[in-house]
């Protein structure tokens, strides 16, 4: 039933308090002249009424709350007209919630003043916040030019270090200057007119298309603004830690190392002196974060580009913004797809557009490129990996020759050997940045930091293995000594095989899965004392046949292990001991073992008691940073020179053949003096191995001669540890030892000082040679080797149906 009301003309009808019905009603209407009756409601005014109704008794309410305390109603006076809700009248001494009052009289006054304030204020700030300014586009413009500037060169100089010098060097202050990060970097800015080469602002360009496809993607300027200049803050600091570290810039293999489940352990990679370093730059960028945040809130335009998604056909305004927006997300998502997709390619427009800028790539030097041309462009040019070229003459008809040319020099290598490889226990272990510290210029002891593993090379086979990283590249060098396939016949572009390569393969030949099949599928093991995800490790592994992945955190986790004093990382003694521990004993005890340490992995924070390399350290022309890193690296060489004795003396008594092949995968980088110098580049590429077997071995005291084994690089590992053990071969382990024969190690063009772009090839004697010198004979079979390694990894397989990878 609809109620109707009529009120009479009240205002003067006194109330107590001496307040007119007028001052509490019309008052608040802006009305203050003695109203005429009410006209009768028709039906089309009923709603309109019933809500003013409601809101004047709401307008009672309020006022009445303040007169009820004012007037002292809250005393015991009462209630009146005015202290009713819908007609009920409240209890004495209630506020209009129906509730007790707790305030006491002589507060009223206060709360009175309080409410009137507060009113005011929210009137205020409803008031500013409803004539906020949009901001100009104008200022947008000013602001992104601003931060693609900032951006492009802070990344840019994040890859610029610091010359060190001798402290008798005469240099000159103009050339301490230019060779100085900021002598760099303004020759990096002003070669734009003075020499006309256009890299800089190619790398602006770059990052500015970057800025806009955030901006169209988020369509919120400031937040845009704060994601972008975050991620470029990021990355330049990453990248400066890099170069320090590992003499190359950030890649986008390594966000699949991101990716991979790692992030956790980026700290680990941080040097020690960097840490201040991180913490202003994360408080810095702190600050920035919330002065992106308040300009979004103070900015009336939220959106950089009006979009109507719910309207979107409403009228020519909505069409126009919608499609503003799609075209701007789409034009730059897709030029910058393109020009990556296509970049690696000499031909492509992206590479013809960035050559007239004076692009000039050098992909076999991360550093030199991103130095030269910039690191956005090093990024973008080895974000879309192409792993391999298809190689002059690639068809199942040439595969097939090459399985029967080496399938006959497998059986006349065969012909003078008894063994089998996998008639032995094969332990493969990559020591973790481990060096002969004594073999870097500069660098000396007055002790001998690895006297046992001296020993035990100069008894066995033993050498020098040509590495293609220095101060990492572990993955790699795992790589290669599992499928004997070298980094160097890749294109430049695949940098980490284990991220870039290997995830996207449908089947990988291994060398552990030759034990596999003599001895089923449980015969290969992987033991890892850090986590597994770690280069995809764990996916990767599974890939290539091992049955168990013994990790600190995965489906089979190690337990008990510990680190030395206050090291980050497992000691490579319990690391041995879980080796020793999987030992496969009894009727068939044949097994492969693939061992991963980590306790001389960087950084080299004082982690030792008892360090006597501090007074043993007599090294010349070193920087006090290096002198403390190569104190405790050589300390951690000794822990690994004891462990790795104390794993041979145990290995001795077990009753089965066991063969060890051990080795450092790279030098840690603490040595930026002697890296300085282009000529010791190739040395500090070169770290130390050797192969051995135990007593139970019928080849425990075999030792190639130093022309057959000197010089190595991991590809060519089983095919030595064969010819070591005088074990029979695959046509593929022939191909490999005629290969050594040829070019006894090989690695990328980062690997020396003088490789100009080009593979790095050694002789027996450890001398770089030319690929133009190398006798027709070594060419021949890279060419094969070229064959071989395409159609193991990205080619069509041929070689998988043919008895190419079987023992003869």
């Amino acid at each position: 039933m609809m109620r109707h009301y009529h009120r009479p003309p009240h205002h003067m009808t006194p109330v107590p308090g001496g307040i007119t019905p007028a001052d509490t009603d019309d008052a608040f209407d802006g009305d203050t002249t003695t109203p005429s009756p009410a006209p009768t409601p028709t039906p089309t005014s009923h709603r309109r009424i019933r809500h003013a109704q409601a809101g004047r008794r709401i307008v009672h309410r309020r006022v009445s709350s303040t007169r009820h305390i004012v007037d002292g109603r809250s005393q015991g006076l009462a209630p009146t007209e005015s202290d009713t809700i819908d007609g009920t009248a409240l209890p004495v001494g209630t506020g209009d919630d129906g509730m007790p009052a707790i305030i006491p009289p002589s507060a009223a006054p206060l709360l009175a003043t309080l409410r009137a304030w507060s009113m005011h204020a929210a009137s205020g700030i409803s008031a500013v916040w409803s004539r906020r300014p949009r901001y100009s586009y104008v200022l947008y413009l000013v602001v992104f030019v601003l931060m693609t500037l900032a951006a492009t060169l802070a990344i840019q100089s994040s890859v610029y270090v610091e010359p060190s010098y001798a402290p008798d060097a005469q240099v000159d202050e103009a050339t301490r200057a230019a060779q100085s990060i900021r002598g760099q970097l303004t020759v990096f800015v002003t070669q734009t007119w003075l020499t006309h080469r256009y890299q800089f602002l190619l790398n602006l360009l770059i990052l500015a298309i970057v800025y806009a496809a955030v901006i169209a993607l988020i369509n919120r300027f400031w937040v845009a603004t704060a994601v972008y200049g975050i991620v470029m803050a990021i990355y330049a600091v990453a990248s400066k830690f890099k170069i320090q570290i590992r003499k190359e810039p950030i890649l986008s293999a390594d966000l699949n190392f991101l990716t991979g489940g790692n992030t956790g352990d980026i700290l680990t990679f941080i040097p020690q002196d960097g840490l201040q370093q991180v913490r202003t730059a994360i408080a810095w960028l702190a600050v920035f974060l919330a002065a992106c945040i308040a300009l979004q809130f103070l900015d009336a335009r939220q959106a950089f580009i009006p979009t109507y998604w719910r309207k979107p056909f409403a009228g020519p305004k909505h069409i126009a913004g919608n499609l503003t927006r799609l075209t701007a997300v789409l034009s730059t998502i897709v030029f910058l797809f393109s020009f990556t997709w296509n970049l690696s390619s000499p031909d492509s427009w992206s590479a013809r557009m960035a050559a007239s800028f004076g692009d000039e790539p050098h992909l076999w030097d991360g550093w030199g490129d991103a130095a030269t041309n910039g690191p956005a462009m090093t990024f973008l040019r080895l974000a879309h990996t192409n792993a391999m070229d298809k190689p002059e003459g690639y068809d199942q008809k040439a595969m097939a020759q090459i399985a029967q040319r080496y399938a006959h020099e497998a059986d006349t290598v065969n012909a003078t050997r008894s063994g089998n490889l996998t008639d032995s226990t094969v332990i493969l272990i990559l020591s973790e940045s481990f060096s002969d510290p004594t073999r870097v210029p500069g660098v000396s002891f007055s002790e001998d930091p690895m006297p046992k593993i001296r020993a035990i090379k100069g008894a066995t086979t033993s050498g020098y293995m040509l590495s293609t990283g220095y101060g990492g590249g572990t993955a790699n060098m795992e790589y290669q000594a599992l499928t004997g396939l070298a980094m160097a016949n890749y294109n430049p572009s695949l940098t980490i095989a284990y991220q870039q390569l290997v995830p996207q393969e449908r089947w990988v030949a291994t060398f552990n899965q030759m034990w596999n099949a003599k001895h089923g599928d449980t015969a290969s093991q992987a033991t890892h004392t850090f986590m597994d995800n770690m280069y995809f490790r764990a996916r990767n592994y599974k890939k290539f046949g091992f049955s168990q992945f013994w990790t600190l955190n995965g489906e089979h986790k190690i337990t008990g292990c510990s680190p030395i004093d206050r090291a980050w990382y497992v000691s490579d003694q319990c690391t041995y001991q879980q080796v020793l521990s999987r030992l496969n004993h009894g009727s068939d005890p044949s097994q492969f073992q693939q061992v991963v340490t980590m306790q001389n992995h960087m950084p080299y924070n004082d982690w030792y008691d008892n360090n006597q390399f501090k007074q043993a350290d007599t090294s010349q022309a070193l920087t006090d940073a290096e002198h403390a890193d190569v104190q405790t690296y050589a300390k951690g060489v000794q822990h690994t020179d004891d462990a790795t004795a104390e794993l041979l003396t145990q290995l001795d008594q077990v009753d089965h053949p066991v063969t060890v092949i051990f080795y450092g995968d790279h030098l840690p980088g603490i040595y930026p003096t002697a890296y300085a110098n282009p000529d010791n580049v190739l040395g500090l590429h070169e770290s130390d191995y050797f192969i051995w077997s135990n007593a139970a071995s019928p080849s425990h005291t075999a030792k190639l001669p130093d022309d057959a084994a000197r010089y190595t690089s991991s590809n060519y590992f089983m095919a030595q540890a064969a010819q070591h053990m005088n074990a029979k071969v695959s046509p593929y382990l022939a191909f490999l030892t005629a290969m050594h024969a040829q070019i006894p190690a090989m690695s990328i063009p980062a690997a020396s000082g003088h490789s100009d772009g080009k593979p790095v090839y050694l002789n027996a004697a450890g001398e770089q040679v030319a690929p133009k010198d190398l006798t027709p004979e070594a060419q021949r079979m890279l060419r094969d080797y070229r064959l071989i390694q395409y159609d193991l990894s990205v080619g069509k397989h041929y070689l998988k149906d043919t008895s190419f990878l079987t023992a003869r």
